[in-house]
């Protein structure tokens, strides 16, 4: 069997309006289709013991009869706002990988990784505070639910006022620590675990199946493999968020004094339930645009 060509498609060989183009719509697409699994986790971590929900399949089922799928988009116009910071993001993330071109790829990638989530977090933070609010005003307790009356827009802009009314612009960046000690690790390790699991992979596989596949099958591995790392902290830096206060030490020992280490897995189904599409579409879209954008003089140098 021939040796299978890796090369990664590089800043460099792209055409940047193709490539910005087509990655809005993109980016809106996905956090769209995984919405529903971010709401889910959130209210999962942010509940005591199992207060309200006694797992993924209890919060999906009873959001979806109190509620109805109306209640899975609860937030979301405020969490749509994010896909300019996921521009930002794949913009430093490429950016960074071009400027340390001189180390091996795992390095690059650790640290691309890490310094794309420092930019995109001190864009998400405020968009989360807000979102992750009004996805509580949601809850549902048996047959009650906690909500607020009146249209979306009015309910999120009843949220910015009381936010900025009791705490001010800091208010906005409740948790922001704690988000990047949870985004940042667990950017910095997806890349490198994608880049390892797929390039690993390709190596063992016949030359007939398309390498889009196996990046396909290598990005929800890598995208359970991070989240399984970071979940303690995501855990964290949602209550923070959602409930307010501002050390991430005692929110950590509440935790564990509350329910013990398996409080640290709390939202992790749902979390994969996320994470595994999330890292299936990014990989599909992203290596999709990838090759979309691809200077014409290039395109017949890569392998699909």
């Amino acid at each position: 069997m021939a040796s299978r060509d890796t090369k990664i498609i590089e800043w460099e060989d792209m055409d940047k309006r193709k490539f910005y183009g087509f990655g809005v719509m993109i980016s809106m697409g996905i956090r769209a289709a995984i919405y529903p699994t971010i709401l889910i986790k959130t209210k999962l971590q942010v509940q005591r013991h199992d207060t309200y929900y006694k797992g993924t399949w209890d919060a999906l089922k009873k959001i979806l009869r109190y509620e109805g799928v109306r209640g899975f988009y609860r937030g979301f116009m405020v969490n749509a706002f994010t896909v300019f910071s996921g521009q930002c993001y794949i913009t430093t993330y490429e950016l960074m990988r071009t400027r340390f071109k001189h180390m091996s790829n795992t390095t690059r990638s650790f640290i691309a990784g890490g310094t794309a989530s420092l930019v995109a977090q001190t864009i998400t933070v405020p968009c989360d505070v807000v979102s992750q609010l009004l996805m509580m005003q949601g809850q549902t307790q048996g047959s009650a639910r906690i909500t607020a009356d009146g249209s979306a827009l009015k309910r999120t802009s009843g949220v910015i006022r009381t936010i900025w009314v009791k705490e001010g612009m800091a208010g906005f960046y409740r948790g922001y620590l704690a988000s990047l000690m949870s985004f940042i690790p667990n950017s910095a390790l997806w890349w490198p675990f994608y880049h390892f699991y797929w390039q690993k992979m390709a190596a063992v596989t016949p030359d007939g199946v398309p390498l889009i596949m196996i990046q396909a099958v290598a990005s929800p591995l890598a995208g359970m493999t991070s989240a399984t790392l970071t979940n303690p902290m995501d855990i964290v830096r949602t209550r923070l968020q959602v409930t307010g206060g501002n050390s991430i030490i005692t929110t950590f020992v509440t935790l564990m004094k509350e329910e013990g280490a398996k409080g640290l897995t709390k939202g992790l189904t749902a979390r994969y339930l996320s994470a595994a599409p999330a890292s299936f579409l990014l990989c599909l879209s992203y290596e999709l645009l990838k090759r979309i954008s691809l200077k014409g003089e290039l395109i017949e140098t890569r392998q699909w």
